[in-house]
């Protein structure tokens, strides 16, 4: 446990990142900056969208696998990397250079 506060710890201190979620891959908070509520907001949302984005990887190729994610809207930057125990998600603000 202690690596993966010091994996969180990491992630916070980069520039722009505004929360850390890591949830189980049937989206259940486990370690997490936010708040309850929001946390369990974001990993329902995006475990869905990572089980469906690996179907669409698996249909196209069934030797492949998804291996990361990353969503970008006018507020956040949002990016997922999927493991088989767990989904890391990373909040941030999106820069002015994209």
């Amino acid at each position: 446990m202690a690596e993966v506060e010091d994996i969180v710890k990491r992630l916070m201190q980069h520039p722009g990142v505004t929360g850390v979620v890591i949830a189980s891959c049937e989206g259940i908070p486990i370690r997490t900056t936010f708040n309850n509520e929001k946390a369990t907001h974001y990993a329902a949302r995006y475990v869905d969208l990572i089980n469906k984005a690996r179907r669409c990887v698996q249909d196209t190729d069934p030797t492949n696998d998804l291996s990361f994610v990353r969503v970008r809207t006018k507020a956040h930057e949002i990016m997922v990397a999927p493991d088989k125990d767990f989904i890391l998600i990373v909040t941030q603000k999106p820069s002015e250079a994209c």
